[in-house]
């Protein structure tokens, strides 16, 4: 599986980061977990997670057969809270990284190509939203 550096945390201009950022970046990774596994369970094999380019960041490429998955996941209070923070500012950013993840895989330039969510909420389960968005001008 293709890794960055791994997560770090929020910059912390000296290690004061505000305890609501540091509880924020937690959030995500735990969210990403469940996402990537709640993935697996559907037969997807996680490919990167955190994938960094300097135009944007995916949260989990993932592979099913024939099929490549940019994946970006949102956890809020609710399941369409979530929904809702998939800007179109956030999705042009995704497609971007896109690029830049096919560029540095092109192995992978044949197989058709998605963009989802996964929406993450407490006492939900995880909502996988096949093609949220495209990349179509």
């Amino acid at each position: 599986m293709a890794k960055t550096e791994g997560p770090s945390p929020p910059d912390t201009s000296a290690n004061l980061a505000s305890p609501a950022r540091v509880a924020a970046f937690r959030t995500g990774l735990s969210a990403e977990s469940r996402a990537a596994a709640f993935l697996i369970a559907k037969g997807y094999r996680i490919l990167a997670k955190r994938f960094r380019t300097p135009h944007g960041e995916i949260d989990l490429v993932a592979k099913k057969r024939n099929l490549l998955a940019f994946i970006e996941v949102k956890a809020r209070a609710s399941l369409d809270e979530a929904a809702y923070a998939v800007t179109p500012r956030q999705q042009a950013r995704i497609i971007d990284a896109a690029q830049g993840w096919l560029v540095a895989h092109p192995e992978h330039a044949e197989f058709e190509l998605r963009f989802d969510a996964i929406l993450i909420a407490p006492r939900h389960l995880p909502r996988h939203l096949l093609a949220a968005f495209d990349a179509s001008p």
